[in-house]
């Protein structure tokens, strides 16, 4: 079965990797590293015929993420903001993310724009695009034999 996600992941661990190899790690050795940049986890997958996005955006408000389809594309972007420092706080460790994000992924030919609803809940948001989860199987094209044989 092919998905037109196949790949989807695959094409920022590249980015990821080319960046490292042009620019050595450099915001690695000055204390960026992973932690410097953030993007949600996601889930994609069909239910009932319909394509669902899932994104993870705990902390988040409705109002600080934006989605856009042009072109085919559907974009998934935002910025969750650092809370404000804490007087007399010193931190040990500062895991928690912060920062802009954008996640796009094209969405299967023939996806009917008016039928695309998203919903935010206790820090998920949820996109339903309808119809587009239709699974389709390749059509198979049968090789002819040579004249003659």
């Amino acid at each position: 079965m092919l998905s037109p996600f196949r790949g989807f992941l695959d094409v920022r661990s590249e980015l990821d990797r080319m960046f490292d190899e042009v620019f050595g790690g450099l915001s690695r050795r000055f204390g960026g590293g992973d932690l410097a940049e953030w993007a949600p986890a996601i889930d994609v997958y069909s239910k009932d015929g319909d394509l669902v996005i899932k994104a993870e955006l705990p902390g988040m408000k409705p109002e600080d993420v934006d989605i856009t389809l042009q072109e085919g594309v559907l974009t998934i972007s935002g910025e969750r903001k650092a809370e404000e420092e804490r007087e007399g706080a010193g931190y040990f460790v500062r895991e928690r993310r912060y920062g802009s994000f954008r996640r796009s992924m094209r969405l299967p030919e023939g996806v009917d724009e008016s039928k695309i609803h998203a919903r935010f809940e206790d820090g998920v948001l949820e996109v339903v695009v309808e119809g587009a989860g239709a699974v389709t199987e390749p059509r198979r094209i049968q090789i002819e034999a040579p004249k003659g044989s």
